[in-house]
């Protein structure tokens, strides 16, 4: 459960260090405004009332791309610990959902040129790919990840908040679409981290019961 748990702890962390870094370089930049993808646009100039200027692009899309693979490599590791079943296999899949997602982000930039060849359609996929399976696969985490104990509870509140964010976020109502965006992405995050301790605090103990491999949270 540590190698799992590492890597969970690594990808959203890699993640808001990426989007901060970019941020800095990153003139006028609003997280309340400005969209996250903003930041890895390689071009200059005015897109959608937004005035585009990210020196460290390439920062920003190694942040979507790393954190999608770590995510990915985690959950690949922990699904051979994982109950076969209905709700492991949607985990699973889910989870692909929101890699494929994530990564479409990072290499098809929201950008002017892409907005003209036409590629900016792979990036909205993408965006709401990783949104929607990131937040569904912390939802049907609760059952798979039931050895966690309460801790379990956390995927289903914050990807329930993730999702609302995103539909408010399609919306353009209220906060401007900076807030609901991140509203959107950063509950997956964070579930990701929190998943991600428990399962590193996570240890095997002996049960007369329940077998040599169950695994129980220290206290």
């Amino acid at each position: 459960m540590r190698t799992p748990g590492l890597l969970w702890i690594a990808a959203p962390l890699w993640y808001v260090l990426c989007e901060a870094i970019a941020a800095s370089a990153f003139p006028g930049y609003s997280y309340a405004t400005f969209y996250i993808s903003d930041l890895g646009v390689p071009e200059i100039g005015d897109f959608q009332g937004r005035s585009l200027d990210s020196p460290l692009h390439a920062v920003m899309n190694a942040g979507f791309l790393g954190t999608g693979l770590l995510f990915f490599l985690g959950l690949a590791l922990l699904t051979r610990t994982l109950p076969r079943g209905l709700a492991t296999g949607a985990l699973v899949v889910l989870g692909a959902v929101h890699t494929v997602g994530i990564s479409l982000v990072g290499l098809v930039p929201g950008s002017m040129a892409n907005l003209a060849n036409g590629l900016i359609r792979f990036h909205a996929i993408g965006a709401v790919a990783a949104i929607a399976g990131g937040n569904l696969a912390a939802i049907v985490s609760a059952r798979p990840l039931r050895r966690l104990g309460r801790w379990r509870f956390v995927g289903p509140i914050l990807g329930g908040l993730g999702l609302v964010c995103g539909v408010l976020l399609s919306l353009h109502v209220g906060f401007p679409d900076g807030v609901w965006e991140r509203g959107a992405v950063y509950p997956f995050m964070a579930w990701q981290l929190l998943t991600g301790i428990a399962l590193w605090r996570l240890e095997s103990a002996t049960s007369p019961v329940d077998g040599p491999e169950i695994a129980t949270l220290r206290s």
